[in-house]
């Protein structure tokens, strides 16, 4: 796609990045195919192609006005899009780029913004989030549905985790709501990869991994998050950790960027870069493993919801499907797997409608196999899905360490 940038927007730190990205569209269409956005709404642009063309004329110096924010702010990131493109169009970085100038523009409204800052102050914080949660389920009955639904249907307590310590260790982020949502999910992983001879280093220091801040409007606070990460980690990784564990592959994808996000920092840039490359979803680590040493027989009957931030942000589509069937669990076939359940970090908040009609597509499709359970592999999904009141729905390394011998 011919651009010219404007005097203005060639003086952004990311202008040769935003350029090239652009020139890579072919304005193909191919993206509208599989965005959730476009095929729920139907308009060009509530789609990646049309969305490209926005933030193309937004860099060329026309006039930014409110309804090109709405359209940006539908976007779920969900980057199904780059998994269709035929160009390799680098959609989600460019949509970053767009946004941050949108957003510099376009004041939003009150609403709006109380709530994006009242979910940067209370989202990233574990402890003050946990406060929040406790207090939810005491007063549940009092709050209207919408609240209701963010809160965990059933709380599985934490079992206690292995305390020898291995040859072979790598650390774990714990994550900012994980811990109160879904407790046992870290504590699982962590017995599951002792019993193969890999202790869990839980650097506490370590915090929200920036996703929720860089995007809602504070990317610069976002990447700050990313740095003191980065600088809880450095110890371990000098003593020689094998990876950085995640088990919410929303916020692996934001990890494994790091080392893009941080390329211009030069006190941050290298170290950022290893911190990516050694960064792993949970299922990246177990399948390399000899996993026949852990025993399992399992049989139960199993839908699998695949993040979109796990098949498309890390191209790990397949992988836990593979591994749970081959620990003998029975997966059933679930339509249109590639489509996003309309969690997307915070978009469940600030987007609820569209939202709920994503989750309840998946919902259908997911459950249409007559699963007992429905597993997944990110928080987000975990509580957007489990909000419905449906089928259960759990993290799928929960189901592995229940089936150990």
């Amino acid at each position: 796609m011919q651009t010219t940038l404007s005097e203005s927007a060639s003086q952004l730190p990311r202008a040769a990045e935003a350029e090239s990205i652009l020139r890579t569209c072919v304005h193909c269409g191919f993206c509208n195919a599989t965005c959730p956005t476009y095929q729920l709404l139907g308009d060009e642009l509530d789609g990646p192609r049309g969305r490209i063309y926005l933030i193309k004329q937004v860099l060329e110096g026309n006039e930014v006005t409110q309804k090109t924010q709405q359209h940006l702010d539908r976007c779920l990131s969900c980057r199904n899009c780059e998994t269709t493109c035929p160009s390799g169009v680098d959609y989600h970085n460019l949509l970053d780029i767009g946004r941050a100038v949108v957003d510099a523009a376009v004041p939003r409204p009150l609403g709006q913004r109380l709530l994006r800052e009242g979910l940067r102050q209370t989202v990233p914080h574990p402890e003050l989030f946990k406060s929040l949660v406790n207090s939810g389920q005491v007063f549940r009955a009092l709050l209207p549905g919408t609240l209701q639904s963010k809160l965990p249907r059933n709380v599985y307590p934490a079992k206690p985790r292995p305390m020898t310590l291995r040859e072979r260790q790598v650390l774990m982020l714990e994550g900012c709501v994980q811990p109160s949502l879904s407790p046992n999910t870290n504590a699982a992983a962590a017995r599951v990869l002792d019993r193969l001879g890999i202790s869990v280093i839980a650097t506490r220091e370590a915090g929200c991994c920036g996703a929720v801040d860089y995007h809602l409007d504070a990317q610069a606070a976002g990447l700050d998050r990313a740095r003191r990460n980065i600088d809880a980690w450095w110890p371990g990784i000098e003593k020689g950790a094998e990876a950085i564990v995640q088990t919410a592959s929303g916020c692996g994808a934001f990890i494994k960027d790091y080392g893009h996000l941080l390329a211009s920092d030069p006190a941050y840039a290298d170290k950022a870069k290893k911190v990516s490359a050694l960064a792993r979803d949970l299922v990246e680590v177990l399948r390399d493993e000899p996993l026949e040493k852990l025993g399992i027989h399992a049989s139960q009957r199993l839908a699998f919801h695949c993040p979109c931030t796990l098949q498309h942000g890390q191209k790990l589509g397949g992988a836990v499907e593979a591994l749970l069937t081959g620990l003998g669990f029975n997966l059933t076939s679930v339509p249109d797997g590639h489509l996003c359940c309309g969690s997307a970090g915070t978009y469940s908040l600030t987007q609820p409608e569209l939202s709920r009609q994503l989750r309840d597509n998946k919902l259908n499709a997911l459950e249409s196999g007559h699963p007992e359970v429905i597993v997944t592999a990110n928080i987000g999904c975990q509580t957007h899905l489990d909000g419905a009141g449906r089928t259960p729905v759990r993290h799928w390394i929960e189901l592995v360490e229940a089936a150990l011998p």
